[in-house]
């Protein structure tokens, strides 16, 4: 996400080689900037050509001694402007020397410091994106990186979103740059650039990562950017997709801790809707958040310490999870819950959830 680079404006410059963190940020484009700075290049450039054939009796052709024409006017305009000054035409009366001083001089020098400004703010920007890139590394902690902005990343984004993950804890990183500007549309800091790439992961802190979520077209790239992050960070949750169902093996040993199958679980789901139209209504409709119900993973409250799952009022136990063991809800070990557990409950859809873990976030 090539050599990884920051777009835009382009890196080749200062910190060329180097992935710098794209920042979600309002602000005019470089293209605009520069079309704009352009127009009014082209309007000084103008207004010093009219000056000078409006006046072109008091103008002299030293070389030609045929008169200023129109062209001649654009010609002086451009060499006076740009500070060359061939001295083969010249202003010959008193009063258009005095417009040269008051008008034309100006304008001249408006256009130097239009070019001089244009460069300082370029490498200006370059050095306040690297110390912006540095400052924003040094406080991310226990973050998640998305690996993929594709429509299996934007949904899972969506998902930690709607489950109370702040969008400042959410790193996207996609080799395409449209994913990338479109996941700063959505507020995410984002990296372009290759994610199997130890110096990317590197700057985007995945070390110091909380979650991992996989999600790039195809299988091979999936188990080299699991092998990849897993050497890098071997406590963070990861979880990964793959498009065919052979490859969960070989995905797993690579160090996911979750696997998803892409196409085996949209034929499962298409298959059940074809069989029970309501069943499959009722899958989707827990997959989906917002409205209906909603599978949820929440830590035990303390009100709720010793009572059987059954008893748990407005949802319904489907496993706890303790000491990091899944036990359903039909197993002896699931009958009393404990203060630490976790719960996978369906419930109905809250519009402000509270996210899984969260009491101990800091301390995972």
């Amino acid at each position: 996400m090539p050599t990884p680079r920051l777009r835009p404006p382009s890196s080749e410059g200062l910190w060329a080689g180097d992935a710098q963190v794209r920042l979600p940020v309002r602000r005019s484009t470089a293209t605009r900037e520069l079309v704009k700075r352009i127009l009014v290049a082209l309007g000084l450039l103008l207004a010093i050509t009219l000056i000078v054939y409006l006046d072109r009796d008091a103008y002299v052709d030293n070389t030609a001694h045929d008169g200023v024409s129109l062209i001649d006017a654009l010609y002086y305009a451009t060499v006076t402007m740009t500070t060359t000054g061939y001295g083969d035409i010249t202003p010959l009366a008193a009063h258009a020397r005095l417009l040269n001083t008051l008008l034309v001089t100006p304008i001249r020098i408006a256009f130097l410091i239009l070019v001089v400004g244009t460069t300082v703010e370029v490498l200006a920007n370059e050095g306040r994106r690297a110390m912006m890139d540095s400052q924003w590394r040094k406080t991310l902690r226990n973050h998640t990186v998305l690996i993929g902005y594709g429509t299996m990343g934007q949904s899972a984004v969506s998902t930690l979103r709607r489950n109370g993950v702040p969008s400042e804890k959410i790193l996207v990183i996609d080799s395409s740059p449209q994913a990338v500007a479109a996941a700063n549309r959505h507020g995410y800091a984002a990296f372009e650039g290759d994610a199997t790439s130890r110096e990317l992961l590197h700057r985007a802190e995945l070390p110091r990562a909380r979650e991992v979520i996989i999600t790039v077209n195809r299988d091979d790239t999936t188990i080299l950017t699991t092998l990849t992050v897993r050497q890098l960070n071997r406590g963070a949750h990861l979880i990964a997709a793959v498009r065919e169902s052979q490859n969960v093996t070989l995905v797993r040993q690579s160090g996911a801790d979750a696997v998803v199958t892409t196409s085996d679980a949209v034929g499962r789901l298409m298959g059940l809707s074809s069989i029970s139209p309501h069943l499959g209504t009722v899958i989707e409709d827990l997959l989906s958040s917002g409205e209906g119900l909603e599978v949820a993973q929440r830590l035990v409250t303390r009100d709720e310490e010793g009572k059987n799952p059954t008893e748990i009022a407005g949802e319904r136990v489907l496993a706890v999870i303790r000491n990091k063991t899944m036990r359903r809800f039909f197993e002896s070990a699931a009958e009393v819950l404990h203060t630490g557990d976790e719960i996978v409950v369906v419930r109905r859809s809250s519009t402000a959830p509270q996210r899984r873990n969260e009491a101990g976030a800091d301390g995972s």
